[in-house]
């Protein structure tokens, strides 16, 4: 069925099976941009997170789901409250 699609429809299809596949893009895309301005506080805060950076690595995200109690099946399947 896939194979008799015009191009433009096989691309929209492309475009949904993808945003299902992940969400967040979606919600990323409509989600209001900042409005606040930054304050001096969250400056500095920024800039002692980049200078850690420079010198340590990151925790991986598997590490900090494991740390929590959780397993990455568990974060895979957890579905929004209605």
């Amino acid at each position: 069925m896939i194979d008799r699609l015009p191009p433009t429809q096989l691309t929209a299809v492309a475009g949904l099976l993808e945003s299902t596949l992940d969400p967040v893009s979606d919600t990323l895309a409509i989600a209001p941009l900042e409005d606040e301005e930054i304050g001096e506080e969250e400056d500095r805060a920024v800039a002692r997170s980049q200078e850690w950076f420079k010198n340590h690595e990151g925790t991986p995200y598997e590490e900090v789901v494991t740390e929590m109690g959780f397993s990455m099946e568990q974060i895979r399947n957890c579905k929004e409250p209605d």
